[in-house]
């Protein structure tokens, strides 16, 4: 069914392009709201990508290779709204967990360690961000990374070892309470 969607909007019909893209959106948006750390760019970078696909969906040679060109046109619009647009947020939310009833589960620690993961992720450089976000987030092997960011698979085996590395070493520090984070250090 996919495949035929993709055959007849690569002929133009924009009801089954149309389809495809509501198919497809959540996942973009995921991705770039991973890379870009923020909501209304990344609703910017996919509004941005969603247009560039329309415009060259006949650029699709293979219609089952339709996720990877989807992702690769949301990775260079992410890209292009980070090069663009380099406003932060000055307000960094810190989640503190609070000590748990003996025996209760607490799910306050997880959602603490998703939040300084999310902060960690925002220390890195873009092209660090990206490699780890399409290899652990749409669970990609790294030899797919390297063809939608068209660079050789030893670069982004090399960016994903030295993103992980620095995130590893700046979560082993224990971070100081009601310390501002990157965003409101400047």
């Amino acid at each position: 069914m996919q495949r035929a969607l993709v055959e007849r909007a690569t002929e133009g019909d924009h009801e089954a392009f149309t389809q495809l893209v509501e198919a497809s959106f959540p996942r973009l948006y995921g991705v770039a709201r991973l890379i870009l750390r923020d909501s209304d760019r990344a609703q910017d970078a996919v509004q941005d990508a969603l247009m560039q696909a329309w415009r060259h969906v006949r650029a699709i040679r293979d219609p089952d290779a339709r996720d990877a060109w989807l992702h690769r046109t949301t990775v260079r619009a992410c890209y292009k709204v980070s090069r663009t647009d380099k406003r932060r947020s000055l307000l960094d939310l810190r989640v503190t967990p609070e000590p748990a009833t003996p025996g209760a589960p607490d799910a306050s620690v997880q959602v603490a360690e998703r939040d300084r993961l999310g902060r960690e992720l925002d220390r890195l450089d873009i092209d660090r961000r990206v490699v780890i976000v399409l290899h652990f987030y749409l669970d990609l092997p790294l030899t797919e990374v390297a063809e939608i960011l068209d660079i050789p698979t030893g670069t982004a085996k090399s960016r994903l070892h030295r993103g992980l590395a620095t995130m590893r070493k700046s979560m082993l520090v224990p971070e100081p309470l009601g310390q501002p984070g990157p965003e409101g250090s400047t």
